[in-house]
């Protein structure tokens, strides 16, 4: 059983639990993601927030939460995903040693120009 089947049994009121006793450790496997499920909405994201702060109860008390909390609905979003490092942020970071972060910054500053001294500098040669 996925997190996401836990995700839509509570979105539409059905007590999964109820019905399978295999399903509570299933459930206890992925309390995170369905967290992070519940935290991309207005309503949901509170009742997230409050099981993130009690991660250490039973798997059975937060679907029964879940369950009881959440108003009946669909909900479906894009996860957010981690960008690809791009060629010009790579050579930011070894050039000047920073983070991704900090990189990121220096790249709205940075002219192509700059870009081309920088890699002409770290260029170690070879095929």
């Amino acid at each position: 059983m996925s997190p996401f089947d836990f995700v839509n049994a509570i979105n539409y009121k059905k007590n999964l639990l109820a019905e399978d006793p295999q399903a509570e450790k299933e459930y206890d496997k992925s309390k995170w993601i369905i967290n992070k499920a519940f935290s991309y909405f207005p309503d949901t994201i509170m009742p997230a927030n409050a099981m993130n702060e009690r991660w250490y109860i039973p798997a059975k008390w937060q679907f029964n939460f879940f369950l009881n909390t959440i108003t009946k609905g669909k909900r479906r979003s894009e996860w957010v995903k981690k960008e690809p490092t791009t060629e010009a942020l790579a050579l930011v970071k070894e050039y000047f040693g920073y983070s991704s972060e900090r990189a990121k910054e220096a790249l709205l500053i940075l002219s192509e120009q700059d870009l081309k001294v920088i890699e002409e500098k770290l260029y170690k040669g070879g095929k």
